[in-house]
């Protein structure tokens, strides 16, 4: 170089004036040279290691391996390095500081929203082509990825407007950036740090979910995640106790207690009944406004029995009613024993086993096919529902109901041992199923007089039944000869007999000394025309079967469908094959989301499939060996039960009344279900639900009646430590997540996507100081 050529000149003598002044000049262009090029020079484009190009790599932190790596080939270039001239050493070390300057802004960039990446990745490719070793092209590109990252943040700002302030902390900064992997396990179970953990994104599409990676960054002129996460927590705590206050949540001051049912214990109009010779006072009579208050827990209360061992025994401080146990311990219903009610297996037909009893049926008339044919079938005047805990060993679902009545709590013994039930009574209303749709109906000493007022009462199971079902019929006028019974079971013979039903086959039970008689209905019109007297009458063509939410009954037969493209014409396929299988008879319809409805159902089969095995059963924190009593409040095609049925819990698929009416899809697969309307209480006892699950419901319940009243009810029906799993707009989400927070409920993740929230959280233990008397309630 210069320097080198002329490092001694000022120490020659010269003898020419001109020559000095010349050799004087040459030196200091020289110098003023070597300046301008040290001023001006920058790293090869080769041996940029942190330029604007690599920013992108925020979503996927540098690893130890990869900085020893880059290290190692920066020691080797300093060794080859080190070969040349002193200068060049001097200038390779101001580009280490440079790059270390560049370093600094390319992680102050990661902490920006993972909406960059896209962007950032765009900007790599093109800055590897265009590099020059211009420092303030570099600048610039750095500047343009930090406008972005503002863009993309304030498009983020934008959408957390419609959510609540709770969950700002959860969508700001973190979720956007994705990976494969799984969350990690967090210990706490506070409610603060549970609502900081974002688990796993799965949403209407079913995609699958993906979670926040984190990556070390310096802080600059940022604000930190630990510095927003704990200014966040400060202005949720503010909330939430600001919530409790406005929300003011108190305990029910009921005559019930911790048995309250808003609409099966309204003192207020059952006192002002007429008549209860059909059992008026046992149907629902909802309150004029529904109750906003928290039901209180029975002293002693405890986290339920697991399943199977639950069938067996429960705890007897969770429902304390001993009467049962006075008056049916002979017949093996239940018992007293220590801290415990335990369940023999037992029954009024039974006293020997339901398991002997079911297996009776079978042989008595094969073609009933347990779990194969007869799938889903209705038990009527259960009991504790020994009957159908024990169909479980068969595949068959039994959906058990029973009034509330003197024998105290059969229906709420049944929920607390995980067997399908619920409260309901044959009285001057449908029950709430539609038509055409049980296998099998079942009834032992079921209490019931069929062949009264024109057997109206037995026609409501004939519109229940599905066409070629049976109808098992276990009580003494099948077997005694009584003048009661005697007279009975002549009027009963007459009914079925007018009826077309076809008495199959009576046979009795030696071991448990019973008999039971077993009918099946027609699967044609020839038997209706052929009779000479029109009793019971037809029913109007104008009467829908489906129609059952508050229909008064009507002592009348609807016509069998014979149309081969009509529901109820073709039985279903055998189970399982009918679970995943769409009826033929949904050809010709428009499904609920637009498209054919076979292709309607597929789709709805494989969303909920996705969402159940990669987000519900991993990425939540469910322990479902505790989860057995299940409820879709808002089922549409029953996707969401079908998606579990390998885990040993069943589903109650509950289709809003003021939705499509889907429930006949839900039957045909093998499931089933019940209508229902949210703005009123559900007929089942406190405590009875371990998970609940509703997909956009809440958005459409909130035109028509208040939340709160809605959540309270939630609140009623969950056991604690029990999951609610809420789909919906953010705008909803948010308004949820203020009322279970003020209600002290753990939220255990949250997630949004597109205006789309997701909410898991979990009940707990706590109940309000202040009671709020209920006068409808008070009897």
């Amino acid at each position: 170089m210069a320097m080198g050529k002329y490092s001694r000149v000022d120490g020659k003598k010269s003898s020419s004036y001109g020559l000095t002044v010349t050799i004087v000049l040459v030196i200091s262009l020289c110098l003023v040279g070597a300046w301008m090029f040290t001023s001006s020079w920058s790293a090869p484009a080769d041996s940029v290691d942190y330029s604007s190009s690599d920013i992108a790599k925020d979503v996927e932190p540098v690893t130890k391996n990869d900085l020893k790596k880059e290290e190692g080939d920066r020691d080797q270039k300093n060794f080859s390095d080190e070969k040349n001239e002193e200068k060049e050493v001097v200038t390779e070390n101001n580009e280490v500081n440079t790059e270390t300057e560049k370093s600094a802004e390319g992680n102050q960039v990661d902490e920006s929203s993972g909406e960059t990446t896209e962007a950032v990745e765009e900007k790599k490719v093109s800055d590897d082509s265009n590099i020059d070793g211009d420092g303030e092209k570099e600048k610039k590109n750095v500047k343009e990825v930090e406008s972005e990252s503002d863009e993309a943040s304030q498009k983020e700002k934008t959408q957390l407007e419609e959510s609540t302030e709770e969950n700002k902390s959860e969508d700001g900064n973190g979720n956007e950036e994705k990976s494969e992997e799984k969350p990690e396990e967090n210990a706490s179970e506070t409610e603060e740090s549970s609502t900081e953990k974002s688990n796993k994104d799965v949403f209407p599409a079913g995609d699958q979910a993906e979670i926040t990676k984190e990556s070390s960054t310096r802080d600059g002129a940022w604000s930190t995640q630990l510095v927003e996460s704990q200014n966040e927590k400060k202005v949720q705590e503010s909330s939430i106790s600001k919530d409790q206050s406005s929300y003011g949540w108190k305990t029910c001051n009921v005559t019930a207690g911790p048995d309250y049912i808003p609409c099966l214990d309204n003192w207020q109009v059952i006192k002002k009944l007429q008549s209860t010779m059909h059992y008026e006072h046992r149907e629902r009579h909802c309150p004029e406004e529904s109750p906003h208050c928290l039901v209180t827990l029975p002293d002693g209360y405890k986290r339920s029995i697991k399943w199977p061992k639950s069938r067996e025994k429960i705890w007897y401080n969770n429902v304390p009613h001993t009467k049962l146990a006075e008056i049916k311990g002979h017949q093996n219903w239940v018992k007293m024993s220590g801290e415990h009610l335990t369940f023999p297996g037992g029954g009024t037909q039974f006293k020997n086993g339901a398991l002997h009893y079911i297996d009776f049926i079978q042989q008595s008339h094969p073609p009933i096919a347990w779990g194969n044919r007869t799938r889903v079938i209705l038990d009527v005047g259960c009991g504790v529902a020994s009957f159908g805990g024990f169909l479980f060993e068969r595949d068959v679902l039994a959906l058990s109901f029973a009034p509330k009545d003197e024998h105290e709590a059969q229906v709420q013994f049944a929920l607390e041992r995980g067997i399908p039930a619920m409260l309901n009574v044959m009285g001057t209303k449908r029950l709430p199923f539609p038509g055409s749709v049980f296998d099998l109906i079942h009834c032992a000493r079921c209490r019931v007089p069929w062949h009264i007022e024109g057997g109206k009462l037995l026609l409501e199971l004939n519109r229940a039944l599905r066409p070629g079902g049976f109808f098992v019929w276990s009580a003494t006028p099948v077997y005694r000869k009584n003048e009661e019974d005697s007279g009975i079971w002549k009027a009963m013979s007459e009914l079925t007999k007018a009826m077309c039903w076809k008495l199959v086959t009576i046979k009795k039970d030696k071991l448990n000394e019973v008999g039971a008689a077993i009918y099946q209905k027609p699967t044609s019109n020839k038997c209706y025309n052929k009779r000479l007297q029109n009793e019971p009458p037809l029913c109007k063509d104008s009467d829908d079967q489906n129609a059952a939410w508050n229909v008064p009954l009507e002592a009348c037969m609807h016509k069998v469908t014979e149309d081969s493209s009509k529901r109820g014409a073709v039985w279903p396929n055998m189970w399982p094959e009918r679970l995943e299988t769409a009826p033929e008879w949904l050809d010709s319809k428009e499904g609920v989301y637009g498209k054919p409805a076979q292709e309607d159902f597929t789709a709805d089969q494989e969303k909920w499939k996705t969402i159940v095995s990669k987000s519900y059963l991993s990425g939540m924190e469910i322990d479902w060996s505790n989860v057995r009593n299940v409820m879709d409040m808002r089922a549409v095609y029953g996707g969401f039960a079908a998606a579990l049925k390998d885990l040993k819990l069943w589903v109650m698929n509950v289709v809003p009344v003021d939705a499509p009416d889907t429930l006949p899809i839900i039957y045909e697969r093998g499931l089933f279900g019940i209508y229902h309307d949210w703005c009123e209480s559900f007929n089942t006892y406190p405590r009875t639900y371990d998970l609940l699950h509703a997909d956009h419901l809440f958005s459409t319940l909130r035109k028509r009646c208040s939340l709160v009243s809605v959540m309270a009810e939630i609140d009623r029906i969950l056991r604690p430590q029990g999951t609610f799993i809420i789909r919906d707009d953010m705008e909803t989400i948010g308004e949820v997540e203020k009322m279970v927070k003020s209600m002290k409920w753990n939220v255990k993740m949250t997630q949004s996507k597109d205006n789309e929230g997701l909410l898991s959280i979990q009940k707990s233990w706590w109940r309000p100081a202040e009671t709020e008397t209920i006068k409808s309630a008070i009897g």
